[in-house]
């Protein structure tokens, strides 16, 4: 038989970048995820394992070091990367990765100066330094025009003082894209966009989670720190705009990564469904046992749909706000569901942290608040009603 066509919007060419991918996964990520997960940290020379392996310069043009040949093809490629790594056993190292190059990367690609790409693109592309972006506070989550760090002028630069909380590589990263306020008035007005990097005033300390471990998750604490002009990325005062247009990608990574584990999960259970044995029989001789897997398949695949079709528009350069939206509203939920009845599936089996499956659902739970609550979703696309 013969192998079955790529779902649109990929094509047979990306099945050799896919395959790829996967065995890199299975060599370098998950034979340690466990032992990633027990540490809670996953070591630093990962990024520069990653990045010379090409993986980090997916959507990015030669020119800073990546391999994009254009944007529709650099976004199917990093999307194939988004799905894959979602079988890497530890949503926390998938976490880590992508917000390095897939979070906080884009808007210095998208809103940054040359200069300003030859001196943190670059090297994050390569895996030389770490990067996260600092957006949610204590009191700013989705509503991201609440945030209240501020960032005053001085001669040569600014001096920011605030808090940053739930940044994802919050206590390892060199350069921080970060939200502050600059401006006056409006909520919306009067937000910028400043590199940090890690020096005087810069405190950070990890948060213990429900699931993600291996990921370091942290505050940020800034006080009195001296950010210099030339951190500046963007235009001051707009930075608002820049948040919202970052926010698609991230949504997008999000629906991708749930898809790719719900792909993974499922592909688990129907095989220990195959060989578990129930009164002689298979357990997926039992009608009940077909029809459950057979639900879940369908969601799986109604997910798949509308991310994958929100991503061909995307890749396109369409206005996909809508399709984005629904498919992070879909997919978040569905993929904690989907994790939840393959550990049901699995019995007692799947309770235990060897099978993967309690950290599988552990890790699916943040889906529906990342990135931007379900509820918050729900209002985006009610508004566009």
């Amino acid at each position: 038989m013969p192998d079955p066509a790529p779902h649109p919007p990929f094509h047979r060419e990306h099945d050799a970048i896919r395959a790829d991918m996967r065995a890199f996964i299975a060599a370098e990520l998950a034979p340690h995820a466990d032992a990633w997960e027990a540490a809670k940290y996953f070591p630093d020379e990962l990024f520069g394992l990653v990045g010379k392996a090409g993986w980090f310069g997916l959507k990015f043009e030669p020119e800073w070091g990546g391999t994009a040949p254009d944007f529709a093809e650099g976004t199917m490629r990093a999307a194939l990367w988004a799905l894959e790594l979602a079988r890497c056993g530890s949503a926390g190292v998938a976490a880590g990765l992508g917000a390095h190059s897939e979070i906080a990367a884009p808007p210095i690609w998208k809103f940054g100066t040359d200069e300003q790409k030859r001196r943190w693109l670059e090297p994050a592309i390569r895996g030389d330094i770490r990067c996260a972006l600092g957006i949610t506070e204590p009191g700013a989550g989705s509503d991201v025009a609440g945030l209240r760090t501020r960032a005053e002028r001085v001669d040569g630069g600014w001096i920011v003082n605030g808090e940053k909380t739930f940044i994802t590589n919050g206590v390892r990263f060199d350069a921080m894209v970060t939200a502050l306020r600059t401006g006056e008035g409006d909520r919306h007005a009067g937000i910028s966009f400043l590199v940090i990097e890690k020096g005087d005033g810069v405190e950070t300390s990890a948060l213990e989670k429900l699931g993600w471990h291996a990921s370091d998750t942290g505050t940020v604490a800034l006080q009195d720190v001296f950010v210099p002009e030339e951190n500046l990325l963007g235009a001051e005062d707009q930075g608002f705009a820049l948040i919202m247009a970052n926010f698609q990608w991230e949504r997008l990574q999000m629906s991708l990564g749930a898809v790719g584990g719900m792909e993974a999960l499922l592909e688990q259970t129907v095989a220990f469904t195959r060989t578990r044995q129930i009164a002689g029989k298979p357990m997926v001789a039992q009608q009940a046992i077909r029809h459950r897997l057979a639900e879940l398949e369908v969601v799986l695949n109604a997910s798949r749909a509308m991310t994958f079709n929100a991503l061909g528009m995307f890749a396109a350069g369409r206005d996909a706000l809508r399709e984005v939206t629904m498919a992070k509203l879909q997919t978040q939920r569905a993929a904690f569901d989907v994790a939840d009845a393959c550990m049901q599936l699995h019995g007692g089996y799947g309770t235990l942290v060897e099978s993967g499956l309690e950290r599988a659902v552990r890790d699916a739970r943040l889906g529906p608040i990342g990135g931007g609550t379900d509820e918050i979703m729900a209002e985006i696309l009610g508004r566009t009603m």
